[in-house]
């Protein structure tokens, strides 16, 4: 998968504990564990957007485009 996540990253530098960010944007700590691992498709706006405030970061801190071998030049409209 081209997007990578770095919120395990995130929460280590910030020192935070995942239990403490679940509880802050209310989700639960196994959707939690499963953003932080890759294994969703997607994330909703307002989800990411709290988690930035709660680790004073950016959305490019916690997500990452890492193209791979299948991802085309040519962009799909």
């Amino acid at each position: 998968m081209p997007i990578k996540v770095n919120l395990a990253v995130m929460l280590a530098r910030r020192n935070v504990k995942s239990k403490e960010l679940a509880e802050y944007i209310g989700i639960t700590e196994a959707n939690l564990s499963l953003l932080k691992q890759g294994k969703v498709k997607g994330m909703r706006f307002d989800t990411l957007e709290a988690i930035c405030r709660y680790l004073d970061c950016q959305p490019g801190d916690i997500l990452n485009y890492e193209p791979d071998n299948e991802t085309t030049a040519t962009p799909k409209l």
